[in-house]
Order: C-alpha cells, then structure tokens, then sequence
C-alpha cells in the first residue's frame, strides 16, 4: 500500500470525530424526517462538513408531508376465553388515523401465498417481520403491507421476529390508506393464538400530517474533474429511538472517510450528500437524484448499515466491475468481506441505480445471522449508542475509504436498464406492492 494512503488512513484510526460525530447524532432526539431533531443534525453535520475543508458546503431544503404520531391502541377481543386484552403498538410513518375493528387472521409471514390461504378481507392481518427462510432476497415490509392491501385486508400487525418486547417500526408510503402498526415478538405469539381462536381486534391510531420540510446536506473535495464520485448516507431517523446503527453508524463513517481522502490525490471529485428522509420513503436521495445532472455521476457508495455491526458487506448491485473491484480492495488488505451482487431498491442508492448508476452499498451484519439483510436493532427503541463498536466503526471507515479512492479511478460501465430489470423481475410483484416498481420499466 502506498505509504501516504497508509498514513491517511491512520488519521480514522487516532481520529475521535467517527464516536464524537455518533454521539452527537444520538443526542438529537427524534430525528425522524421533518421533526427538530433532523434539523439539528442537518445544521452540525453543515458544520463538520465546513470544519474538514470541503468545498461549496450547503444545506438544501425540501418539502415533504411532515408526519407525527398521537397515540395507539391495540385491544384483542378473545370470545372462546371471555378476556380482553390490551397491547402496546406503534403506528408506522404514514399510518392514517383510523380506528377499524375487524377479525384477528395470523397470515405467517405475509407472502402472497399466505394470504391467499386466509380469509384477510375485512380482517386485520398478523405478520412476522422476518424474510421467510425459502427466500433468496430480503422480502421488506411495505411488500408484504401492500400484498394486504390487495386482498382487502382493513388493517395490518406487523410482529417482530426478534424477542425483547420491542415494537418494530418502519415507513408506510405516502398516502397509504391501511392502517399498520408494529407490535413485539412476544405481543405477536399471543396474537396468533388468539388469532387460532377466533378472536377480534380494535384498532385506534391517532397521528397528523402536516406540509414540512427536510433538508439534504452536500459539499465537495479533490480535483475538478467533469465525472464524480457521489458519496453519500442518510442522518436521519426513526423517532422511537436514538438511530445510533440506522444510521449515525454510516454518517460517522461517512466524515471519517472524508477526513482521511481529503488529504490525497484522487482521480475523481467526490460529492458528499448527507440525506434527509430515507426513512420516509427515500425523500432525500429521490430529490438529490432530480435535481442534479445523473450524467456527470460516475458511480454512487451509498453507507447505510456499515459501522452498525462485526462483518463489513459490500452489496455491488449487478455491477461486475464493482464486485472486481471489491474482491482486489479486500484480498489486497488480508480483510473478509461478504459480497452480494443482488439489487435492491429499499436504500438512498435506488434512485440512482434505477438511472443506470453503477451503485455500491457498504453495510453490515452481525456474525451468526441467518437470512438475508437482517436489520437487528434498528427500526426498534433498542437502536441506542452502546450497541456500536468504536473499533468496528474505525475499521469500517478505512476500508470504505478504500473502496471510495479505488471507486474515483476505476472504469465503470453503465448499469444495462434491461439487466437490472431482469434481475429483479422474479420481486416485480412484490415491488408493484410496496409501489416502487419503476414506471419506465412499464409491465
């Protein structure tokens, strides 16, 4: 390795920002998009940019349906033991105030095939958050809320798989008229065997939707060069916890590559982006992508979920270059790394994979899992600070940093339209669900 990338690198490793910045972002509370905690974390990330020496750093506002919860209530009804039951729940993002009333049907794990083997019109839906064990991608919620939806489902259960007495939480799309909730590991056991019994729920959620506002941070470093390297990560956060692994990790990263890069010659500029409302529904990155010229952008790395956990995953997104390229970084340093070539669309690199942009995304995932994308703390009020690593987060950092010099020289070709199509046409009704199927890709 040469010695002043060597050098460069060692600044990650003496460095306090990747803790400090963490902590910081931990301390803002609720960073949910749109809410004063994002805000905060907008203009002391505007502020860290500025400190490391970046170029034409700023702070762009955004409009968005600003959306804040009320209260929640979950009452099961059990006719074959006379009992009633109340249960703690928490309203996802969008859920619309209702209150519905209606058949408890435990549909698994909320596939198609699940629901179409139960009576789910009119009734409210139980599902495991986990991807089932016979897939070979990571099945996300807003599939499996849309599936419902279809088939007449009047409101949706969304249990965590992991136990601990922690309710998931997670985004609804804008407009979405199912109410949908999460509930605890635990809370779901007994709602599926009440569901077994025939019992009913009653359903009340309280929020409000107000026009808000989000902001994307972004400034630049090295050379001016007409091709670029867009880095970016999204700060903010689901409110009912710190966000410390989704995603103060990747933040902290982030700047910590930044301070280190900054320092060396690159064959490619680097625009940083720190992105407002992932959590919602990829607001941040959807506005990043229409509002600059995608034609100057010759490759995206996207740090959401590295840092958070022990293995480093490098996800190239059909990408063969990338995935080469990859392989050479970690076999150069002697580092594993868990590669996979699958594209996704549910993180702020989608906006830009879909226009063509070789895209690579850096996460991570605790040792020992099963299943793919596993998402462990986060989404939960057990996504605190003292879950993260300070030698994962430092080790993490040099080894994107890494990838990001090597991505500013490389030869990338342009993402084939009709490969990525092709790749993900076996989710195509899964993606129609959740409503992220592109148009332009038509039926």
């Amino acid at each position: 390795m040469d010695e002043r990338v060597a050098r460069r690198l060692g600044t990650i490793w003496q460095s306090d920002r990747p803790w400090r910045v963490l902590s910081t972002l931990a301390e803002f509370e609720d960073r949910l998009g749109g809410h004063p905690g994002e805000k905060r974390a907008a203009e002391f990330l505007r502020d860290e940019l500025e400190a490391l020496g970046l170029d034409n750093v700023r702070e762009k506002s955004f409009a968005i349906p600003e959306w804040t919860r009320g209260e929640t209530s979950l009452l099961v009804h059990v006719h074959s033991r006379d009992r009633e039951r109340t249960f703690e729940a928490r309203a996802l993002p969008y859920c619309p105030e209702s209150t519905v009333e209606a058949p408890l049907v435990d549909v698994g794990y909320g596939t198609p095939a699940e629901l179409d083997d139960s009576e789910v019109e009119d009734a409210i839906v139980v599902a495991s958050g986990a991807t089932p064990p016979s897939a070979d991608r990571f099945v996300h919620r807003t599939e499996k809320i849309g599936h419902a939806a279809e088939r007449g489902a009047t409101g949706f259960i969304f249990a965590n798989h992991r136990p601990g007495q922690l309710p998931p939480t997670g985004s609804l799309r804008v407009g979405d008229t199912l109410p949908a909730v999460g509930v605890s590991y635990e809370t779901g056991e007994w709602l599926r065997e009440y569901a077994r019994e025939g019992a009913a729920a009653r359903l009340n959620v309280t929020a409000s939707v107000e026009p808000g506002t989000s902001q994307n941070v972004r400034g630049r470093f090295g050379p001016e060069t007409d091709e670029r390297v867009l880095l970016l990560a999204h700060y903010d956060a689901h409110d009912v916890g710190e966000g410390a692994l989704d995603n103060g990790s990747g933040v902290a990263v982030l700047l910590s590559v930044v301070e280190a890069l900054s320092g060396l010659d690159l064959d490619r500029s680097v625009e940083v982006a720190l992105v407002g409302c992932e959590e919602l529904g990829l607001q941040g990155s959807e506005t990043l992508a229409a509002n600059i010229d995608t034609d100057d952008v010759h490759a995206v790395v996207n740090l959401d979920g590295v840092g958070r956990e022990r293995t480093i995953q490098a996800l190239t997104h059909a990408s063969d270059e990338i995935e080469t390229l990859v392989e050479e970084v970690f076999e150069t340093v002697g580092h594993p790394v868990e590669i996979g070539d699958r594209p996704h669309p549910y993180s702020d690199h989608w906006p830009f994979l879909r226009r063509g942009i070789p895209t690579l995304q850096v996460h991570s995932q605790a040792g020992g899992e099963t299943g793919p994308w596993e998402r462990g703390w986060t989404h939960t009020r057990a996504d605190t600070r003292d879950k993260v690593d300070r030698r994962t987060l430092r080790e993490h950092a040099m080894l994107a940093a890494l990838l990001v010099r090597e991505l500013a020289g490389a030869d990338l070709e342009r993402i084939d339209p009709d490969r990525l199509k092709a790749e993900l046409s076996d989710a195509e009704p899964s993606m129609r669900a959740a409503g992220v199927w592109p148009d332009a890709w038509g039926e």
